[in-house]
């Protein structure tokens, strides 16, 4: 049996502009992740922003902070809160990881270099790929700048996929590590499959359900799924059945566009979000912009086969073993793809039980033996900002 990695005597400090209950990959991640590391023997404190529904945690400490007018659902803290946090220098951190480069991860930033310790960030969504969904692409020009100036200030800048850690090194990012993700087959397994959750959905036992679980906005390409939807409820009817988990700022739009009999399922999560998965016969995953994609390894945890764009960090969980891949952005390429599974059930069964194989794989436990030897050699590298603390 191996020996985990120990985490005695790290003292964590994250600085992130989302935890729970925000509902999210990169939320998700950090509640595990704090666990994790106190399995271990570490210590760990988060400094997030504020949300009405937190429920009180002394590890946890909360900044006043403004809905993000992109996106109401996010919020940020406002810039004039870019200090050390109160309490925080007597507790002692030992490492610092700011895991957004925003308002309360640049006072993570800020908070290193006051209090000399090492510095680390991560990087978790593709903004560049945001700000043209969201008609912001002028931004792009500082947005790369911005960004290297930041994650260049620490020892090293974590990234979710091989894919995304090359992008990163293109654009000048340096030292620039593998933080990878892990699968809990003891949430999402097949054996959490539903008569109840089927009966919800709409669906009779011959009934070919196809799921989407993620935010509801543009970026995601929800808009491109439901529009294949539309073609295949068109040629198929009732034998298929189109759900959807998840919300965000397009909600209305997405409920309004839907094919006839679609189901919107809301925010899950806990036991539902497992049946749910396991109830489905495949998975749909029409974003592009993402740096890995959870919900993908939950899917294929689940033993849903996965139809995905063949671009792109899901590639690395996404081939012609565990699922289709189409052009992305293509709704008749995707339509054909949920088609192909629809009319071949060996084909899906073999398909599911790859992605089960697949996920199984990808351990937490190695993710976290991964990540705690490089914190452990941040700590030994010592000194805490590595470059001026200019844009450039």
């Amino acid at each position: 049996m191996s020996v985990r990695q120990s985490a005695e005597g790290l003292r964590l400090a994250i600085f992130s502009d989302t935890f729970t209950p925000q509902v999210n990959g990169l939320a998700r991640t950090l509640e595990r992740m704090i666990g994790a590391i106190e399995a271990r023997g570490g210590v760990v404190r988060i400094e997030t922003v504020d949300e009405s529904a937190a429920l009180p945690d002394p590890r946890v400490v909360r900044w006043p902070s403004i809905p993000f007018w992109a996106y109401p659902q996010l919020k940020l803290s406002a810039p004039a809160r870019w200090r050390v946090s109160p309490g925080l220098e007597a507790w002692r951190p030992t490492l610092v990881h700011a895991t957004t480069p925003f308002g309360v991860g640049l006072a993570g930033r800020s908070t290193a270099l006051a209090l000399g310790v090492p510095f680390v960030s991560s990087y978790h969504t593709s903004f560049a790929a945001y700000l043209a969904h969201y008609r912001l692409g002028a931004l792009d020009a500082i947005a790369w700048p911005f960004q290297r100036w930041f994650h260049n200030s620490g020892r090293m800048t974590f990234a979710p996929s091989r894919f995304v850690a090359r992008e990163l090194e293109g654009h000048g990012f340096s030292n620039v590590r593998i933080w990878a993700r892990g699968a809990d087959l003891t949430r999402f397994n097949p054996r959490f499959r539903s008569a109840s959750m089927r009966a919800e959905m709409g669906a009779a036992d011959d009934t070919f359900v196809v799921a989407y679980v993620g935010r509801l906005a543009p970026e995601k390409g929800v808009h491109t799924a439901i529009a294949a939807m539309h073609e295949v409820i068109a040629r198929h009817g009732a034998r298929v059945r189109f759900v959807l988990a998840g919300d965000g700022p397009d909600e209305a739009r997405c409920r309004a566009t839907a094919p006839e009999g679609t189901w919107f399922a809301g925010s899950l999560g806990g036991e539902r979000l497992s049946a749910f998965y396991a109830s489905a016969d495949a998975f749909v995953f029409p974003s592009t912009t993402e740096t890995f994609g959870n919900v993908v390894l939950e899917a294929m945890a689940s033993g849903l086969p996965v139809v995905a764009p063949n671009e792109g960090a899901t590639l690395e969980l996404v081939d012609d073993h565990t699922g289709l891949t189409f052009a992305g952005g293509e709704a008749p390429a995707l339509a054909a793809c949920v088609e192909r599974l629809l009319a071949d059930p060996v084909l899906r069964q073999a398909k599911g039980e790859a992605a089960l194989a697949a996920a199984a794989a990808r351990t937490w436990d190695a993710v976290w033996d991964a990540l705690i030897a490089d914190y452990r050699e941040a700590l030994a590298q010592g000194a805490a900002i590595r470059t001026p603390g200019r844009v450039a």
